[in-house]
C-alpha cells in the first residue's frame, strides 16, 4: 500500500531537485550493477558528481546467495587483502546504480570491504523507472524489512566467506537505506556502528514495516550516526528530537549513538550527482562517518 510515508518521501526527494538543471550526457543505461546512474535520478549533474577509480581496488557485481535465491550486489576492496573490516552501503530508492558504487568504492580505498546489496531486486529493477512516484508505488512500496535483515544477514555471510573480518561490521545507507542502518543496528548484534544519511525516523506501522527506528532505537546493538538536514522537508526536526529522547532512554548503545544536522541543507545533501548536493555538509559528514567507525571498531 502506498502509504503517506512513502508519499512524504517522495516529495523530498522531488524538493531536492532543480527544475533547471540540465541533464548530462551520461544516461541511466548501463552494462552492470553500479554502471550509469538510475533513470529517476536524472539529470546528474556531472559537475559535481565524484568518480573514484578502480586502481588498486576488486570492484564489481558479486552474487549473494539468500536461501537459494541470486541477489546482486556491488562490492569494493584493496586488492588482494583478507580480514578486512566490513561496511554494508544501503542505497536510496534508486538501488545500487553509479553513485552507489562509486560510495563503495570510496570505503575500498580507506581500507574496507565494502558491498552494496540490490535489496529491491524482487520487487523490480529500481534503476529502469523514469518516475519517482512510480519507483515507489509499484517497487519500494513492496519490499517487506524482514526481507531486507534477511538480505543483508546474508551479505554479511557473504563478506565473511570473501575476505571480510565481520567482527569489524559497520553499516551506512542513504534515504530510504538510512532508515535501515536503524533498523539493521538493532537487528544484528555484531553491528559494531552505523551511520545514517538523512533516513526517516518514523512511520505507519504496516504489514511490511512494522516497525521504525523511534521503535528500536532503545536497544540497538552499536551505536548510529545520524546526519540529517536541517531543511529537509521529509524530515521534519520534531522527529529527530523524538528519536534523541528515545536514544537518551535506551541502552548503552542507544546513549552512545549521536546525531549532527546541518543548518540549511536540504534531502539528500551527500548525493553529489544530484542539484541537493551541498559539498560542505557532504565533506564534513563523510570525515564524521569514517572517524564513527574508527571509533567504534570498524577499522
Amino acid at each position: 500500500m502506498f502509504n503517506t510515508d512513502l508519499i512524504t518521501d517522495s516529495q523530498a526527494l522531488l524538493d531536492a531537485r532543480d527544475a533547471n538543471s540540465q541533464p548530462s550526457r551520461r544516461t541511466a543505461l548501463k552494462a552492470a550493477l553500479g554502471v550509469g546512474y538510475a533513470a529517476a535520478a536524472l539529470p546528474v549533474m556531472a559537475q559535481t558528481a565524484i568518480k573514484t577509480p578502480t586502481d588498486g581496488l576488486t570492484a564489481g557485481e558479486v552474487s549473494i546467495d539468500v536461501n537459494g535465491f541470486k541477489m546482486p550486489a556491488y562490492r569494493a576492496a584493496p586488492a588482494g587483502k583478507t580480514g578486512l573490516p566490513v561496511v554494508l552501503v544501503l542505497s536510496e530508492i534508486f538501488g545500487v546504480h553509479e553513485y552507489i558504487a562509486d560510495t563503495a568504492r570510496r570505503f575500498a580505498k580507506a581500507g574496507y570491504l565494502a558491498i552494496a546489496p540490490e535489496l529491491f531486486v524482487r520487487q523490480g529493477d529500481a534503476q529502469s523507472f523514469g518516475e519517482v512516484a512510480k519507483l515507489m508505488s509499484e517497487v519500494i512500496a513492496k519490499v517487506p524489512d524482514a526481507q531486507v535483515m534477511a538480505d543483508l544477514d546474508a551479505t554479511v555471510k557473504w563478506a565473511a566467506a570473501n575476505g571480510g573480518n565481520t567482527s569489524k561490521l559497520g553499516v551506512t545507507g542513504f534515504c530510504w537505506g538510512g532508515r535501515q542502518v536503524w533498523l539493521y543496528a538493532a537487528h544484528n548484534p555484531n553491528v559494531k556502528a552505523g551511520v545514517a544519511w538523512y533516513g526517516r525516523l518514523v512511520g505507519q506501522a504496516s504489514e511490511l514495516n512494522p516497525k521504525h527506528p523511534v521503535d528500536v532505537a532503545a536497544s540497538l546493538n552499536g551505536p548510529v550516526l545520524g546526519l540529517y538536514g536541517a531543511a529537509d522537508t521529509g524530515i521534519p526536526l520534531d522527529t529527530i528530537d523524538k528519536m534523541k529522547g528515545v536514544l537518551a532512554g535506551g541502552n548503552a548503545a542507544a546513549k552512545a549513538s549521536s546525531f549532527v544536522v546541518y543548518p540549511d541543507a536540504p534531502h539528500a545533501f551527500h548525493a553529489d550527482y544530484r542539484p541537493s548536493f551541498r559539498k560542505e555538509p557532504a565533506e564534513d559528514g563523510w570525515k564524521r562517518a569514517t572517524a564513527w567507525f574508527k571509533q567504534h571498531g570498524v577499522a
